[in-house]
């Protein structure tokens, strides 16, 4: 009886191991994953990771609630500007964080903390920081035309609006021999305006970030009063028009390091993200859902991206606010190799999640024959009011423009922008 025992056992185990093998395949790129076809395939590998591990709790969650839909894509490097990196590297050590201001000295231009290690307790801080300071956008980031869409779980699309944004970098600018324009005090200039419909253009904000912890300086373009207007320091917490996003929420993280109560490192893990977008975002010309072919307008929930997905290496940051800010906190993913964010859940003041936030990236050529990264489509989605933000860029994105100086991004602009 032993004997027989000793046998089954040993056939069983046999079993279960090949059973498990089977089960642990190599999937390939374009497989594609979806709630239904999930659990077979949570502990199959892609590149070396296992598909379990590359999806976050949230991710998954979507996936078997809202529908997400996951295509793999064969991982490609991201290529950086050379620029940026000759930056970093010419200005490495030079930057320190005060732990007493929770601001930074020293800072010239490139990454601040190129080199941060996740038992340093100023990890996540360094991070933010490195986000703040090194965008690898050159020195103007000029968006003449981009997509709000506004979305509805039941009813699809409910309207497109056509905006223009554009970023002006007053210190740490790249491929110049003055890293300042003007005085020192300015970091950054931005104008933020719709452009179509006619009843909102012209609606939109002109912001001044400083170099300092000083709140912005923001006026808004008034349409019932044909005149602009000062608004408090307060709006970088306001929501944008009527999207689901807030000013803060600009792909995903807008706001100085130290407007926000303080910052936790959660660790380093790989994720499946969207660093090389190669899907058109917005084909201009075509009709109905064809008209934005990165994402699922036709079926429930109409909100969902359709891209390709690689394995990325992160770092997972929260991010706490201030107790006058409509969330408690943003658990925000980092690429590890530059300063920019694929996704991050919001969570409200109860604690509860709130909205999940998702960008896709690509890099372009800049105007000086340099690269730079941008972000193709961005998601914002309201799991609580069941409605969806979508960000489209157009083909006409572009960054570096020749000829174009600080005092060029200004107030008038706004105003003109209206008539």
């Amino acid at each position: 009886m032993t004997i027989l025992m000793n046998r089954l056992a040993a056939s069983l185990a046999l079993t279960l191991t090949f059973t498990l093998g089977v089960q642990a395949a190599p999937l390939t790129a374009g497989t594609t994953l979806t709630g239904a076809n999930l659990g077979q395939h949570l502990g199959d590998t892609f590149e070396g990771h296992k598909i379990g591990d590359l999806l976050t709790e949230r991710m998954q969650q979507l996936m078997h609630e809202e529908g997400l839909t996951i295509i793999l894509k064969a991982s490609q490097p991201v290529v950086l500007g050379k620029d940026f990196e000759a930056a970093t590297k010419a200005n490495a050590g030079k930057a320190v964080y005060n732990k007493d201001t929770r601001q930074v000295d020293g800072w010239v231009s490139g990454v601040p903390f190129p080199n941060v290690s996740a038992d340093d307790p100023d990890a996540a801080a360094k991070l933010i920081w490195n986000h703040h300071y090194a965008q690898p956008t050159k020195n103007l980031q000029d968006y003449p035309k981009f997509a709000y869409l506004f979305i509805s779980d039941k009813t699809g699309l409910e309207r497109k609006q056509e905006w223009a944004f554009k970023r002006y970098f007053m210190k740490g600018r790249l491929g110049s021999n003055d890293v300042i324009e003007g005085d020192g005090s300015i970091l950054s200039k931005t104008l933020l305006y719709a452009t179509y419909p006619n009843d909102i253009r012209g609606l939109g904000l002109f912001t001044i970030r400083h170099d300092s912890p000083k709140l912005e300086d923001s006026w808004a373009y008034i349409k019932s009063v044909r005149r602009t207007r000062r608004l408090s320091g307060g709006t970088w917490m306001d929501p944008i028009g009527g999207t689901d996003q807030l000013n803060d929420d600009i792909e995903i993280f807008n706001a100085h390091p130290s407007w926000y109560a303080g910052y936790k490192l959660l660790g380093k893990r790989w994720i499946l993200a969207v660093p090389n977008s190669t899907t058109q975002a917005w084909k201009q010309g075509a009709s109905g859902d064809a008209e934005f072919p990165i994402i699922d307008l036709a079926n429930a929930p109409h909100w969902n991206p359709k891209d390709g997905w690689e394995p990325r290496e992160v770092w997972v940051i929260e991010a706490i606010t201030p107790p006058e800010h409509p969330y408690s906190k943003k658990v925000l993913y980092m690429d590890t190799q530059f300063p920019r964010f694929y996704q991050a859940e919001a969570y409200d003041r109860k604690g509860q999640f709130w909205k999940w936030m998702n960008y896709h990236l690509k890099t372009i050529k800049t105007a000086d024959g340099d690269t730079g990264i941008v972000s193709s489509a961005g998601f914002t989605i309201d799991y609580q009011r069941r409605h969806g933000t979508a960000f489209i860029l157009s083909d006409e994105g572009r960054l570096n423009t020749p000829g174009v100086k600080g005092d060029d991004v200004n107030l008038r602009e706004l105003e003109k922008a209206a008539r």
